[in-house]
């Protein structure tokens, strides 16, 4: 693994804070989560960099030689990114948020596709870019440091987005999370299927940095079981463990129609999923992004309405309304 910068911050974040615990409040995550990353960047390093007692924690010498340096580097890349910002925007002109182009940040889905699709069709003359991540943090970071221009990703519920405090975030619709079945599942055939249902089940999902894993493992808990194992991997290979029955997995409502499979709302609604778009609100990319939320729920609703298990969830779901239009930034 190559140090990062974001190592670095986090890095910063548990000795700020004195405890992993505290760090993993402060930066969103749950602590598991936290003790595996910091145990990822100490075999980066070569060493322990903090030591564990019942008062928190308390960094080693090699600690210390890290933290030094880091205190100096991340605030030397602040400022150039700041300072690099700052050009951008004085430099930029024409129809796009940065000298008419799109620099558009997504987690891996075909909303992206759509949305980069649909401005390319509005700005025939604009240039689109994109950059994937699993890491909705890495996109949002990249964002409020002036890389990209949009962050289009999603978040667990009603949690709170990353970079809240720097950027602007809206909502694009909000939906149900779906179960992706084998068409020779006995349980196909249903309209709805209970997590009880799947207890014994392994199960398959695409990665990431948020809350979603424990929200899924706190609503089996509800459900009466615990997953017996969770196969963590691309799109495309969460299909194929589905379609070959090695799992059952977890999707969006909007998930398109795929051959050897099925897509079925979970009975109750145990989880949801928010489609946001966030931007910078001091650069000229704030401009533009009414048109680009805009194209996005477009994108969406589309998307919705080929969904033939989504339309049929929608047609008799009578306590949330998803793909609502919430105008509201945060």
């Amino acid at each position: 693994m190559d140090l990062e910068l974001r190592h670095l911050k986090t890095l910063r974040a548990i000795a700020d804070a004195g405890s992993l615990t505290k760090a993993a409040t402060s930066l969103g995550l749950a602590q598991p989560a936290l003790s595996a990353q910091l145990k990822r960047i100490e075999r980066a390093l070569g060493g322990t960099l903090f030591e564990r007692g019942r008062h928190g924690v308390r960094a080693t010498p090699l600690g210390e030689l890290v933290l030094e340096r880091a205190r100096i580097v991340l605030p030397a890349v602040t400022e150039l990114q700041r300072d690099a910002v700052r050009f951008a925007t004085g430099a930029r002109t024409g129809t796009g948020p940065a000298g008419g182009r799109f620099r558009l940040g997504g987690t891996h889905g075909p909303l992206l596709g759509a949305l980069v699709d649909r401005l390319a069709a509005a700005h025939p003359g604009a240039p689109v870019t994109t950059h994937t991540s699993w890491s909705e943090r890495e996109i949002a970071a990249g964002v409020a440091e002036g890389r990209l221009d949009y962050a289009l990703v999603g978040t667990c519920g009603s949690s709170a987005p990353p970079e809240s405090e720097r950027l602007a975030w809206c909502e694009i619709a909000t939906d149900p999370v779906f179960v992706m079945l084998a068409t020779a599942h006995p349980l196909a055939a249903h309209d709805h299927v209970g997590l009880a249902d799947l207890a014994d089940a392994a199960w398959t999902d695409v990665p990431g940095d948020g809350c979603f894993g424990d929200c899924f493992h706190a609503a089996c808990a509800r459900a009466g079981f615990t997953p017996a194992r969770v196969y963590e991997t691309d799109t495309a290979s969460c299909v194929h463990l589905v379609q070959v029955g090695r799992a059952v997995g977890l999707c969006r409502a909007t998930f398109p129609d795929t051959a050897g499979l099925v897509t079925r709302p979970l009975t109750g609604t145990p989880l949801l999923w928010r489609h946001l778009l966030g931007w910078h609100p001091a650069t000229p990319a704030a401009t533009a992004a009414p048109a680009v939320l805009a194209h996005a729920r477009a994108a969406h609703t589309a998307a919705a309405e080929r969904s033939r298990s989504y339309a049929a969830w929608r047609a008799s779901a009578s306590s949330i309304t998803p793909n609502r239009e919430n105008n509201d930034i945060f």
